[in-house]
């Protein structure tokens, strides 16, 4: 477990180091977990010979998203700390949140579709959704 969260959070700095070195209007974890997928992708390909260390990181990652509610107090006393910006912002930050929740909505229907029609499922393919008698 120690080995797999060293591995999770030197992802994170390397993200961090990344966007404050360039000047990247980025969040440093997000660019920390592209890095995590990175390093998963080549691992998965190159068949690393320490299984135990695919098996302890999936097992430390479940962990965390067990748990992944506490995660989120920070980002909530964060809010509560600046609840004047939210005063002042409050109403245009809404509307965003609601804009952006539903053009992803609609994106994420339209890329369904899309791929969908590419790989040539559909429900009367696969025979799901009918009801029978």
């Amino acid at each position: 477990m120690i080995v797999s969260l060293t591995v999770i959070l030197l992802c994170q700095l390397l993200g961090e180091i990344v966007t404050h070195g360039f000047g990247w209007p980025l969040p440093g974890p997000v660019l920390g977990m592209l890095f995590l997928l990175v390093a998963l992708s080549l691992r998965d390909r190159i068949r690393t010979k320490i299984p135990e260390f695919g098996r302890a990181l999936d097992s430390t990652g479940k962990g965390l998203l067990a748990h992944l509610s506490l995660l989120f107090i920070p980002a909530s006393v964060g809010v509560i700390q600046r609840l004047d910006v939210l005063a002042e912002y409050g109403v245009g930050l809404g509307v965003a949140l609601v804009v952006s929740t539903f053009v992803t909505l609609v994106v994420t229907v339209v890329a369904f579709v899309v791929v969908s029609r590419l790989t040539g499922s559909s429900m009367e393919a696969t025979g799901e959704g009918k009801v029978r008698d």
